[in-house]
């Protein structure tokens, strides 16, 4: 029996002016960026397949789905590429509208649940999902609730928010240490019970509402952030919005910049640099840069020129990195910074720095910066360490100091053997290995030897 073509399919090939073969690329990068390597070896005829009928199967509609989105500028659905729609492969836009706390108990039970885990954990990271709220959600979601959903049995007060403050920053302190891998799932299940009854509990004041908010939203990030650490970008992509949705009901315009943050970092190191740019410019807009701190805008301000800097925008982001510059120089004991930046220091401005001048186009100014980060970083934060030494290796090889790389990553690989779970290390190592593949071909020894050091780590943890 004949299949009937797609039409539909091969219609939004035409529109995304590509071939087979160029939409096989694109679909290729989306799987890779998503983990699913069982995708990675799409190619041009399966492509051609699906236009004629065959039904693609797993994830493969979600990824080409999702790659036709980013290519389109708009939302590209199942059925409109059609392929059957499967449950566990939705596709679109995040819900604003979705109260938080229904959110943050929908999204801990679906995270914590062996059996429905795996539907989180196949979600696509999705850059249409990017889509930020219009101004009046903002105003809406500041509003002080109704007296029937502020009751509960359970009295909450300045004790209980200083406690999930204090577990929020123990979490925060092991990630720096150990990387996102570690500690996670126990993070999700403190926010399913005991952050989650705190907030439908009663509150004396509206302040203490506000501030449970915060910090909840703050517990909410941080988990986004362990996941993207650990390469686990769609679960990230849902905990960063829920934490925008809290710290919205919050109020909290700081923080709300924080996770746009992070939320930039992020679509810049998946390549959407320009997603990445327009999450960034909304960290820093109104009050979410005016009434962060010193230290927070600071964070806000290089994260800000990195995106300037991938996206071509060479003036702007080097005036972006001085004043980030002013303002880390302002911070001091005296001011009261939140806790949420203890990790951002003189070393972390100096990597972030760096990476902008690489993207610059400026090694030795990246060198530099890079080596005063390995040089001024404590000894808590090892896994931005590793990660700092991968870039620093990289860029040395780029320009020309193969020994001088291959002694900088061996220095990362015994940092990395020090116990650090986290998917950006493991990243750096398997770049490390990439650029060293022409070194190794032709026989130089600490290419050799650093090779096989490389594949022996990636082995152990894979």
């Amino acid at each position: 029996m004949a299949r009937e073509r797609n039409e539909g399919f091969a219609a939004l090939l035409g529109e995304a002016g590509w071939s087979r073969a160029q939409a096989a690329v694109a679909f290729v990068k989306v799987a890779r960026e998503n983990q699913l390597t069982a995708y990675a070896n799409v190619q041009r005829q399966h492509v051609t397949h699906w236009v004629a009928g065959h039904r693609p199967s797993g994830q493969a509609p979600a990824i080409m789905c999702e790659a036709l989105s980013r290519r389109l500028k708009r939302v590209v659905t199942m059925d409109e590429a059609g392929f059957t729609v499967s449950s566990s492969s939705a596709h679109g836009v995040l819900d604003w509208r979705v109260d938080p706390l229904i959110a943050l108990n929908d999204l801990g039970r679906t995270d914590l649940d062996a059996d429905r885990r795996s539907l989180l954990r196949d979600g696509l990271y999705s850059a249409m999902a990017l889509a930020l709220p219009a101004d009046a959600w903002w105003t809406e979601m500041a509003k002080v609730p109704s007296p029937e959903s502020g009751r509960g049995a359970q009295r909450v007060g300045r004790g209980e928010v200083e406690s999930v403050r204090d577990m929020v920053l123990a979490f925060s302190r092991m990630d720096q240490r150990r990387g996102g891998g570690h500690g996670r799932t126990a993070l999700v299940e403190y926010l399913r019970s005991d952050v989650a009854g705190y907030l439908a509990g009663r509150f004396p004041n509206d302040q203490v509402r506000r501030d449970m908010y915060s910090a909840a939203a703050e517990g909410s990030y941080l988990s986004g952030w362990m996941a993207f650490d650990n390469s686990e970008h769609g679960v990230a992509e849902r905990y960063f919005a829920l934490g925008v949705k809290l710290a919205a009901r919050a109020g909290d315009a700081p923080l709300s910049g924080h996770i746009f943050r992070a939320m930039a970092h992020q679509a810049l190191d998946l390549g959407l640099v320009h997603d990445a740019l327009a999450l960034s410019t909304a960290s820093m807009a109104g009050q979410r840069y005016r009434s962060a701190a010193p230290r927070e805008r600071a964070l806000l301000g290089v994260v800000h020129a990195r995106c300037l800097a991938a996206s071509g925008y060479k003036q702007a982001a080097a005036k972006a990195l001085l004043r980030a510059e002013d303002d880390l120089r302002q911070a001091h004991d005296g001011i009261d910074e939140p806790s949420r930046t203890f990790f951002f220091s003189e070393a972390s401005l100096a990597h972030e720095t760096a990476c902008t001048l690489r993207d610059l186009g400026d090694r030795k100014g990246a060198v530099n910066n890079f080596r005063r980060s390995v040089r001024t970083r404590g000894a808590s934060f090892k896994r931005t360490h590793a990660v700092t030494l991968g870039y620093l290796g990289a860029t040395q090889l780029s320009a020309g100091s193969v020994e001088e790389a291959c002694a900088t990553w061996s220095s990362a690989l015994d940092a990395m053997d020090e116990g650090i779970c986290s998917g950006r290390a493991r990243q750096r190592v398997v770049e490390m290995r990439q650029l060293l593949s022409p070194y190794r071909r032709r026989g130089i020894p600490v290419a050799v030897g650093l090779t096989s050091r490389a594949t022996a780590y990636l082995r152990s943890v894979d």
